[in-house]
């Protein structure tokens, strides 16, 4: 049964927060922006260039297999340099975390059983959004969000429930966000085929691969 706040996040409109925070706007900030793969970022990264500065943290131990890994960051990369000879908007940088899947292992223990979409995937949003802050508070950044809410089968509000608190834990402001709004996941499957981006057909854990 859902609880007050549960229901409370439900109700927001993340996209109408995150609209009301770009209107209001007068300097450039810097946004560090965690990536589950070149294909969910694809429309969040032309989206969001025109207004931050933004570094893409690509940090994604839940990935089973390193090759299944190493082919999705180098997707991740292609396509930053790609929109980096754009004219339009700010140049984007990139940083590749450690490739840990022992860390998302443990961090899964015990929820291995867990339906897709249910507390092993809460497990996994907090443990790279935790890891997403920790760096945003090192390189000072004035945001941190994540791709993941662009996903039709990601929980938007409990990606933002977890991000909002991490904000308050690490004191860096988070960007709201629900990026699948806005036509946001169709156009990012358009710019995946204008790209001839690898989409992948699951999350990159072995239990989602299952």
């Amino acid at each position: 049964m859902a609880t007050q706040k549960q229901k409370s996040m439900n109700a927001r409109n993340f996209q109408r927060e995150l609209d009301k925070i770009l209107e209001q706007l007068t300097v450039t900030p810097r946004l560090l922006l965690h990536s589950c793969c070149a294909p969910c970022s694809s429309y969040v990264l032309e989206y969001l260039r025109q207004y931050f500065k933004i570094t893409v943290f690509y940090y994604n131990p839940n990935i089973s297999m390193e090759a299944e890994y190493q082919k999705r960051v180098t997707e991740q990369k292609r396509l930053i340099d790609a929109y980096n000879q754009l004219d339009s908007g700010y140049s984007i940088s990139v940083i590749e975390g450690d490739y840990e899947p022992e860390i998302f292992y443990a961090a899964a223990k015990g929820l291995e059983q867990c339906p897709e979409g249910g507390e092993r995937c809460f497990a996994c949003y907090e443990l790279r959004l935790r890891k997403t802050a920790e760096l945003a508070k090192e390189l000072e950044q004035d945001y941190f969000t994540t791709t993941l809410t662009i996903s039709p089968l990601k929980n938007a509000a409990k990606l933002n429930e977890i991000g909002e608190s991490l904000a308050q834990q690490y004191q860096i402001p988070w960007l709201p966000s629900d990026f699948k709004k806005k036509n946001g996941y169709k156009r990012s499957i358009e710019l995946s085929a204008e790209y001839d981006l690898y989409r992948q057909n699951y999350c990159g854990c072995v239990y989602s691969q299952k």
